[in-house]
């Protein structure tokens, strides 16, 4: 019986429901929690994948990840690809691979920890800011954010520089990126599973809650959406992600697509799509568990780049 892990946080609904269809396909694949109490230098590890869903929030958890991938577990996600986790590196991998992304600036921290000397520690640092360069290229109005934020926290829409201004001011120590805001048309957000599935979604920002229409996207729109969000999963090597992309003018713009713990709960995707995401979610846990390969050479550094999946 080949062993496949989950490490999980308060979630409730998602979790039974993946390890029950799992054992429903009766694949000869058995999904169970991930207990952990300690981890050792050269434990074995008894699980070929592992679905990871809480170590953004436990870091401990993160440790015993990287620890799993060097003794050949295949994690999802790549632990170590997380570390890429800002906004501006997604703008930045947006444009690289000819995605639509919004003009994007990330600012020096307004505040820091104890003991950086702004005099002495600081010496790589333009002071003041240039506001006025960095409004005439962004534009206004815009959205000034969290880096590393997530779940619309510390999101900010700024409609002149004063007001731009005073809400870094306000940011503390938090690494603040500042956006062009599009004015949307239509608003999707995408869920890809396996680098090969994407499930394109109605979804209102405004109200936080998915759309159950079937037709929401024309056939040309539809398969841009789809295939850049292969395109932005395949470069990450994410087997499971949030992406959102802001329509404007028949352009998919990806505002938000480094999500590799995505919500996935009933209340929050409606029955339809989470039926969608536990069947995929199964159907990417089989399919991993019995192409388990072996170690690879630690000194190659492969490990370091997790799983890629070409075109399928």
């Amino acid at each position: 019986m080949l062993k496949v892990g989950l490490l999980t946080g308060r979630e409730w609904s998602f979790p039974p429901a993946f390890i029950a269809e799992v054992a429903r396909r009766d694949e000869g694949v058995v999904v169970e929690y991930v207990t952990l109490g300690g981890t050792s230098m050269d434990e074995p590890v008894p699980y070929a994948v592992i679905f990871d869903r809480i170590s953004h929030e436990v870091p401990y958890y993160r440790t015993y990840l990287k620890h799993a991938v060097l003794q050949g577990c295949t994690v999802v996600n790549n632990p170590f690809m997380w570390s890429a986790d800002d906004k501006l590196f997604d703008a930045t991998l947006a444009t690289k691979l000819g995605v639509a992304s919004p003009k994007t600036i990330v600012l020096p921290n307004r505040e820091y920890v104890p003991g950086i000397h702004h005099e002495e520690s600081l010496k790589n640092l333009k002071y003041p800011l240039d506001w006025k360069a960095i409004a005439d290229f962004i534009g206004m109005p815009c959205i000034l954010k969290d880096a590393h934020g997530g779940g619309w926290k510390e999101v900010y829409v700024c409609r002149s520089l004063d007001e731009l201004i005073h809400h870094y001011d306000s940011s503390g120590q938090l690494t603040m990126i500042v956006q062009e805001f599009i004015e949307w048309d239509q608003f999707i957000r995408c869920l890809s599973l396996g680098q090969r599935d994407v499930l394109p979604m109605k979804y209102d920002p405004k109200e936080r809650r998915y759309l159950v229409e079937h037709e929401h996207l024309s056939a040309q729109l539809g398969k841009r959406i789809v295939d850049d969000s292969l395109t932005l999963m395949r470069a990450l090597g994410y087997d499971m992600c949030s992406l959102e992309f802001a329509v404007r003018d028949g352009i998919p713009y990806a505002i938000d697509f480094m999500n590799p713990a995505p919500d996935m709960d009933l209340n929050s995707l409606t029955p339809h799509y989470f039926d969608w995401a536990v069947k995929g979610m199964a159907d990417l846990a089989i399919r991993l568990a019995k192409a388990a390969a072996p170690m690879r050479d630690p000194r190659a550094g492969q490990f370091l780049l997790g799983r890629r999946e070409g075109r399928a």
